[in-house]
């Protein structure tokens, strides 16, 4: 290990003020580029090591991953299992990114807010018909083809179920499915996570049931938190712990007590999947899932959500650590990375410019337009929110409630 690789995992300042290393304020299109530019890093990232334990990183790596690395079988990725036929690593990003800019594709297209309608309406069929460059398929596929079980569930119960979309969720795989596409829906509601939390929760009501759709509406919630002036760490895991309920806030609690008793990721891998385990129903072989696993309950939590706040704290909001940290944590990887990229990005810690340009070439997608696309939307959105509560305001006035001040 060189020199520079064996402090890359200590935490340099963060964001959260000029004083503490950050710049001292941005505005809602850096934060809406850093956050969704920093998930799509952060998956590339985690890619090509998920699935595996911290030692088995460590072990096929010669230490911890620092940056971008290779497939993991190396040339053999296109035959190798469980691997194949999907060529992970090399700075492509996976389906997570994939999802994320579907629905910033689908905010472009209803420029509203969001409902478990819009995504029967207009996500499910863009899945189904429209063919894009799907970099680990290194072809042009449709996204149907690439994405897990539990988001092909969509199709099967709104495209050809005909489900009601607002319970469509209820029987798929418990996972975080639909959490890991939802900064999106954080950022329309930027600096208020509890409309995030409500928006995301009907979002992923299409998508995923119990601590699989908390888990989206808390990670909305955290990423508008992030994109709050000032926002701190400690104050985006206290806005997600206002919000969240059962399992997930316990575990999201646990892990985040302890991560705050580590300045750096490494002392911090094993102690925060302690904290985990008691939520997690996967169980400790992450390819050998347990019988319980992913199955509804209000006890339990998806880890990914968890971890990704934890490596946040960890870190001190600052980007490299918490996507590194989540990263060499293994496991779900690339989603726990995806999170903690986009809450780092939100506080605006910056996304390293030579791996989002390496990830951009790479993945032969344009990261930055999906975050121009979304700020615009953003901000239609806001003018049209004030003018409804103007008109709620007028109406309740005009009911003898007490007028509202200018």
């Amino acid at each position: 290990m060189t020199p520079k690789d064996s402090k890359a995992h200590e935490k340099p300042e963060g964001p959260g003020g000029e004083e503490n290393g950050g710049p001292p304020s941005l505005g809602l299109a850096e934060r809406i580029t850093g956050a969704l530019v920093g998930a799509a890093v952060g998956d590339a990232l985690g890619g090509p090591v998920e699935g595996y334990s911290p030692d088995q990183i460590a072990e096929r790596h010669g230490g911890r991953v620092h940056g971008i690395v290779g497939p993991w079988h190396g040339d053999a990725w296109r035959t190798a299992r469980p691997i194949a036929p999907y060529h992970k690593g090399d700075g492509h990003v996976t389906d997570d990114t994939l999802m994320t800019h579907a629905l910033v594709r689908v905010y472009d297209r209803v420029r509203d807010h969001l409902d478990a309608y819009a995504i029967a309406d207009h996500l499910v069929p863009d899945l189904m018909t429209n063919p894009r460059w799907i970099p680990e398929l290194e072809a042009e596929a449709l996204p149907l083809h690439r994405v897990f079980l539990a988001e092909k569930w969509l199709v099967a119960r709104l495209a050809h179920g005909h489900n009601d979309p607002r319970e469509a969720g209820v029987g798929n795989i418990v996972n975080c499915g639909a959490a890991m596409y939802m900064a999106p829906v954080g950022l329309v509601n930027a600096g208020n996570p509890a409309a995030a939390y409500a928006e995301a929760l009907d979002v992923a009501g299409a998508h995923q049931s119990s601590y699989g759709r908390e888990a989206a509406g808390v990670f909305a919630a955290a990423v508008a938190a992030a994109t709050a002036p000032g926002a701190t760490p400690d104050s985006v895991v206290a806005a997600a712990l206002s919000l969240a309920k059962d399992g997930t806030r316990t575990a999201v609690e646990a892990v985040c007590d302890v991560a705050r008793g580590h300045s750096d990721f490494e002392s911090a891998l094993r102690p925060l999947r302690a904290a985990v385990a008691p939520y997690d129903t996967v169980g400790p072989d992450y390819r050998a899932p347990s019988l319980a696993a992913r199955r509804p309950s209000r006890l339990h939590s998806v880890e990914e959500l968890p971890i990704a706040l934890g490596m946040v704290v960890v870190a001190g909001g600052d980007y490299r650590h918490a996507v590194l940290g989540s990263v060499n944590y293994g496991r779900d990887c690339d989603s726990i990375a995806t999170m903690a990229g986009a809450v780092a990005g939100a506080l605006g810690s910056p996304v390293p410019e030579d791996w989002s340009k390496e990830v951009a070439e790479a993945s032969r997608l344009d990261l930055w337009r999906p975050a121009r696309t979304l700020t615009e939307v953003t901000r239609e959105i806001f003018a049209r929110d004030v003018r409804r509560r103007r008109a709620h305001e007028e109406a309740f006035t005009a009911l003898g409630g007490d007028p509202c001040s200018d």
